[in-house]
């Protein structure tokens, strides 16, 4: 099952698909957990406990409305990202592999859930399809070898990005041109312990334009991850305190309208379709 957001309220998904229906933690709980969809994390080990052992065979369930599906972590204390992380990317974008992690932030504000709308904000809006870490334990000073023991889960994300507001002076502004109304789409979340193969999954996005056309715009594995999620992890909490419901944006493979010949971008009226092997889809159309 997947952990998600519906309508503000802590739910679990019975699958992947427009079939899937959402039972309410809290309800289904008897109380053990409230509805706040932070609960899951910030209780991690307690909630994938009773997740594991629960009988929800017969648990009231409902249907959803897509726009129901909100951010799965609305609040988290920091939103990470990864840049230039497979080595296609950094080719296609002209740029030596990273010798140490290149980290910048997407601000809160512009998180969204799995299916919206976007607004187009300028000539040069582009796609990143990226794997979305959601973290479940705190820590400090990770070890490379512990470290997937405190992620909570993985989802899908967007790191839509406007070109020309990301490359504006210098340095360039990666956080501001990256964090528009809407930029950080993220989809429901696995648990971990129901991924398989979790460090080689297919990533993948297609864009369906005005009158019906389907285009693939990007299919890697994150087997290509310069740095894997493990290694991020263990980097990253060597400076900062990874908490509990952070989120870890983990880069993007080759196929950016960027790195094209010649470039590409988002347009109003297209819709950009995001996935990752096993996770939960996530759908942006393109608004003027």
């Amino acid at each position: 099952m997947f952990i998600a957001n519906v309508s503000g309220r802590l739910s679990l998904l019975t699958d992947e698909t427009d079939a899937a229906e959402a039972i309410d933690v809290a309800e289904v709980s008897g109380g053990r957990f409230g509805p706040a969809p932070a609960d899951a994390y910030e209780r991690w080990d307690d909630f994938s406990t009773w997740l594991r052992q629960a009988d929800l065979s017969s648990s009231p369930r409902r249907a959803f409305a897509p726009d129901e599906l909100l951010t799965p972590v609305p609040t988290p204390s920091q939103i990470f990202a990864i840049g230039l992380n497979y080595a296609d990317h950094a080719a296609e974008a002209r740029m030596e592999l990273p010798e140490n992690l290149i980290v910048f932030t997407k601000f809160g504000s512009s998180l969204a859930g799995a299916v919206t709308e976007v607004a187009l904000t300028g000539p040069t809006m582009d796609w990143e399809a990226e794997l979305v870490v959601v973290m479940g334990r705190s820590g400090r000073s990770i070890d490379e070898a512990d470290a997937w023991d405190h992620v909570a889960g993985l989802a899908v994300g967007q790191d839509l990005s406007d070109r020309t507001v990301q490359s504006r002076g210098k340095p360039a502004q990666f956080s501001l041109g990256k964090s528009f109304a809407g930029f950080a789409p993220v989809g429901p979340v696995l648990p971990l312990s129901a991924v398989e193969h979790r460090d080689s999954l297919r990533v993948h996005s297609t864009v369906t334009v005005e009158g019906g056309e389907e285009r693939v715009l990007q299919d890697g594995t994150t087997a290509d991850m310069v740095f894997s999620v493990p290694a991020i992890i263990a980097r990253l909490s060597d400076v900062v305190e990874l908490r509990a419901g952070d989120l870890i944006f983990t880069g993007t493979p080759s196929g950016v309208g960027l790195g094209r010949d010649p470039q590409e971008f988002l347009a109003a009226g297209s819709t950009l379709h995001t996935g990752i092997d096993q996770l939960y889809p996530i759908t942006q159309k393109i608004t003027d």
